[in-house]
């Protein structure tokens, strides 16, 4: 598929099945709907390989990072997508907005979407908040993680890493590790690797697997060698003690010496396991330093993939406006 066909979306967007102005989560899209986005990410991974790394697919459109919670990765990730795409960006930093004078979601939302914004890429630490942002304004919402509901971002990214690595995602094997009940990450990654056929496994202690895991498809040990047994893949999840209010995470060295992923546990895995992590890797405790530099390590190449999934998903949901308001008007 050739990128610059891209601005008008002509005969290729008209084959498509993406109907939907927002991405909010991958429990609510099919896998055929998944496919795409990783199909169309492909395709503009092929732009960062140019001298020129551009295409004029949302030349004119305007595309907002509202980041309630801290960021690095997802926040940049999105700027640099939407740059390469040729948008208009606009950061805002909650810290020196109307927020602090008491704002809500929705009026900040509004107000976005009154100064004729196209894209509000929203990042918030109430799960929920981007679907009840998108069912107030009109523009097209993209979900950068809230709560601990989802993150489809990075399990998109994840999930195009594997295919990109392994040539499948179907049958593969995937363990995910960590902090399971705190995380967005995991819950994405679930739903999409099984609605594409993966097996997934998850480990942790007791204390850090939620209620109702298994309902989604997925397998619980709380035993690390055994999840690393068969696996060809493992998502390393950050331990996020911050969320430990009652002081009943195990600590951060016992942690390590039970769930860490060590080389020597790597060495009774399948010699071609990879290993991933959404970041901020947490080193010395989720893994060690020798496992997240090492060959098994594919957790750069995450970050790399990740600007052309966004890419891909701020196409798709402006497209899809775009489309809609032709038909209104």
């Amino acid at each position: 598929m050739n990128p610059e066909v891209f601005p008008c979306r002509d005969k290729y967007f008209e084959q498509t099945m993406w109907q939907r102005k927002d991405l909010l989560g991958l429990e609510e899209l099919s896998p055929e709907e998944i496919r795409q986005v990783l199909s169309i990410a492909e395709s503009f991974k092929e732009v960062s390989t140019r001298g020129i790394k551009k295409v004029p697919a949302l030349r004119g459109k305007t595309v907002v990072n509202l980041f309630y919670e801290p960021s690095t990765r997802t926040r940049v990730s999105f700027e640099v997508a939407s740059k390469r795409l040729s948008a208009d960006v606009i950061n805002i930093a909650i810290e020196a907005s109307s927020v602090k004078k008491g704002e809500t979601l929705i009026d900040t939302g509004r107000n976005i979407e009154a100064l004729k914004a196209d894209i509000i890429v929203v990042r918030h630490g109430s799960s929920g908040a981007a679907e009840m942002l998108a069912r107030h304004v009109g523009v097209s919402v993209v979900n950068a993680g809230d709560g601990w509901h989802e993150h489809p971002t990075q399990a998109l990214l994840d999930i195009f890493t594997l295919k990109e690595k392994l040539g499948k995602i179907k049958d593969l094997k995937v363990s995910i590790i960590g902090d399971i009940a705190h995380s967005r990450v995991a819950r994405s990654n679930i739903w999409g690797l099984t609605k594409l056929g993966a097996k997934v496994t998850v480990c942790a202690p007791k204390m850090l697997i939620p209620p109702g895991i298994e309902e989604m498809g997925a397998s619980v040990t709380h035993n690390l060698d055994e999840a690393l047994k068969d696996a060809d893949a493992v998502n390393v999840l950050r331990m996020q003690f911050e969320r430990d209010e009652n002081t009943a995470f195990p600590g951060r060295l016992q942690y390590f010496k039970t769930f860490g992923i060590t080389q020597a546990r790597l060495d009774k895995a399948n010699k071609d396991i990879i290993v991933m992590h959404p970041g901020p890797i947490n080193r010395g405790v989720e893994m060690s330093s020798e496992v997240a530099d090492g060959v098994n390590s594919v957790i750069l190449e995450q970050v790399t993939n990740g600007i052309a999934v966004r890419m891909a998903v701020l196409f798709l949901v402006s497209a899809v406006r775009e489309e809609k308001n032709e038909t209104i008007n």
